[in-house]
């Protein structure tokens, strides 16, 4: 018999390590022919600590489990959810880059090549750097972390540029709020990032790679900087990858909690040593990137997903999607929502079908008011929206954006004065000083909502004003984002912000 206990962060925070302990001490009580074994997490997050059971009629799922629980739970008193892939949350997913994420062990290279793993590098190794950048652009793949830039053509510029000596910069640094998918990855399947990144190196000429990650995620600096090695011992990492006499080494590196790191240019001073502070582009950094060379960065999730569309190929990946954005997506399902977790799957599924039917509604049961995508800088979408398509075009002609794919639900007791308000005090707090817009219009953003909170009507204009010259004049996206929750919250719910105004007349 076999049980699986996830060693994921969020099963951890409740409990799941008690309750691995716990079935292990009863096992040896009990004199069981049983292993324990830990995995990354499933991504039902509300089910968690969730014990998985394989008596060898596939894994049965049963959770969530507490300590005091598990005797029971090996006395068969405790009723089981079914199969695990039969879960509704579960089964209707499509996951192609979470493919072994919770199934396997995550720091066992047997376990992950035993599941698909390295077939895409094996692949790629048979090819040109030119036909492996020409496979990513085929699949359509695009950058997991935010903008949705083309994965390929940043890729090819850096295949393009000369220089003797070019880079991969893997962006760990996953700040933004209700997201959690990079962590999940590097918990959970860190040789899928290690494999990924390998083959962009191959790709562009880099024989160096990076993965610039949170202070705040020591399980995953933990579990990556293991994989690293045991990578490197079997010959996946190193001057000979897999006996091809091409050469891709890498390490973990750790942040020091700034939210402007997860820009890349402020990463890239961080990685530097110097202060994270915003560079000015051009020059991009696929040509002068880390220490002035040409430099790949890109998102986990964006890394973590080339295996497979090495291992399945370019054409099976881009037949996933909704016009430009292709392949899947591994949306984060949080907040004030019934069922939070991650759910992968294609692009082009409705807003209001994540929220209602994949996340169940609020976990209050009040009705849902608004959903906020994109992490804090992120604009909130009311009901009215709830028919738009999960994609990037569809996103932005609501007025919105994807980001990382977070989703925060809020039920109708939410003051959207005060969360637009949050949006501007965040971007004061979190502003690397470099360009006045943000710096300087954060913080006149807090004062102008406070007027309007005390009643001064005339100042929602002015407010719109201050978020238009943020938008156009930031240096980067903290400040030029920052408008997308105020100005959305302002449109739509302007009753919040008429009251006070009535209020005051």
């Amino acid at each position: 018999m076999k049980i699986y206990v996830s060693r994921d962060s969020a099963a951890k925070a409740f409990g799941a390590d008690e309750v691995a302990e716990a079935l292990q001490e009863e096992i040896v009580a009990r004199g069981l022919r049983a292993e324990v074994i830990r995995t990354g997490s499933r991504g039902m997050v509300w089910l968690e600590p969730l014990v998985e059971i394989d008596a060898g009629r596939g894994r049965m799922a049963y959770g969530p489990v507490s300590a005091e629980e598990v005797p029971a739970l090996l006395d068969g008193n405790i009723d089981s959810l079914g199969l695990t892939e039969e879960i509704p949350f579960f089964a209707r997913q499509t996951r192609l880059t979470f493919a072994r994420c919770g199934l396997t062990d995550p720091l066992s290279l047997a376990d992950y090549e035993a599941h698909g793993g390295l077939a895409g590098l094996r692949r790629a190794l048979e090819l040109s750097a030119e036909a492996i950048v020409d496979e990513v652009k085929t699949s359509g793949l695009r950058g997991r972390g935010g903008a949705g830039f083309p994965t390929g053509i940043k890729w090819d510029t850096v295949r393009m540029a000369h220089a003797d000596q070019k880079y991969i910069v893997c962006n760990a640094d996953e700040g933004d709020s209700g997201t959690f998918a990079d962590r999940m990855i590097m918990e959970g399947d860190p040789f899928t990032l290690i494999e990924g990144m390998v083959i962009a190196g191959l790709g562009t000429g880099a024989t160096r790679g990076y993965v610039y990650t949170r202070s705040e995620y020591p399980d995953a600096i933990e579990v990556m900087e293991e994989a690293v090695q045991i990578a490197r011992a079997a010959g996946v990492l190193g001057p000979d990858v897999l006996g091809s006499g091409r050469a891709f080494d890498m390490e973990i590196r750790m942040g020091a909690g700034a939210y402007v790191c997860g820009e890349e240019t402020s990463l890239l001073n961080s990685l530097e040593g110097k202060r994270g502070v915003v560079r000015a582009k051009p020059p991009l950094p696929a040509l002068e990137g880390f220490l002035g060379r040409p430099t790949v960065v890109n998102n986990v999730i964006s890394l973590a997903t080339v295996p497979v569309i090495f291992e399945k190929g370019a054409a099976f990946y881009a037949e996933f999607g909704l016009g430009r954005s292709k392949g899947t997506i591994p949306i984060q399902i949080a907040g004030n929502v019934a069922h939070g977790g991650l759910f992968e799957t294609a692009f082009g599924m409705p807003l209001g079908t994540l929220v209602n039917d994949i996340g169940g509604g609020t976990a209050s049961g009040r009705p849902v008011k608004a959903v906020q995508i994109g992490g804090p800088l992120g604009a909130y979408f009311g009901q009215e929206k709830f028919d738009t398509p999960f994609g990037y075009e569809d996103f932005d002609v609501q007025g919105g954006l994807i980001g990382h794919a977070g989703l925060v639900v809020f039920d109708d007791s939410a003051d959207m004065m005060k969360m637009a308000r949050f949006a501007m005090e965040f971007c004061a707090v979190e502003s690397c000083g470099k360009c006045t817009p943000c710096r300087i219009g954060a913080v006149r953003g807090v004062e102008t909502l406070d007027r309007i909170a005390a009643g001064d009507g005339a100042a929602v204009e002015l407010l719109t004003d201050l978020c238009e010259t943020m938008k156009d004049g930031s240096l980067c996206a903290l400040g030029g984002f920052t408008p997308y929750p105020v100005l959305s919250a302002l449109e739509t719910f302007p009753e919040e912000f008429a009251g006070t105004r009535e209020a005051a007349e």
